[in-house]
């Protein structure tokens, strides 16, 4: 049995973007990954209209929190996705040896219910992806 693998999407506010991926991976994991989301700047809310846009997909947000990053999320990812803030790169220490993504993805905050829906549906997309292509590679880091 392989191990289940820790993902943490981080953005700017844990407000939209990372919460959505977060929403998306619990959705998806189906056991294989625990996701989780983080802020490197936490507003301590969720973006109403973002729960709104996910409760639209079938997913219910209405009960995940915005989180402030600390080096402890990062320390216990095996993978770090960043969606539109600091590259990982940067924002992991030299010392983690998970994969490390960015996926340019623009602030939804603020933005017309279209954009949001945009945005949500380019996430749903990338979580799949991203869930599909770890489940083939289980145990390779990067």
């Amino acid at each position: 049995m392989v191990a289940r693998k820790n993902i943490l999407f981080v953005c700017v506010g844990n407000t939209c973007r990372s919460q959505m991926a977060e929403g998306f991976g619990r959705l998806l994991a189906n056991g294989r990954f625990e996701a989780a989301s983080a802020g490197t700047s936490a507003f301590g809310h969720v973006n109403g209209q973002t729960i709104a846009a996910m409760s639209e997909a079938g997913v219910d947000i209405s009960r995940q929190t915005s989180k402030q990053l600390t080096d402890e999320m990062i320390a216990s990812a095996d993978i770090v996705v960043t969606l539109g803030c600091i590259p990982a790169g940067e924002l992991c220490p030299a010392s983690f040896n998970g994969v490390k993504l960015d996926w340019k993805i623009e602030d939804p905050l603020g933005r017309p219910p279209d954009v949001i829906r945009r945005v949500r549906d380019d996430i749903k997309k990338r979580v799949e992806y991203l869930f599909e292509g770890e489940a083939g590679h289980a145990g390779q880091g990067g």
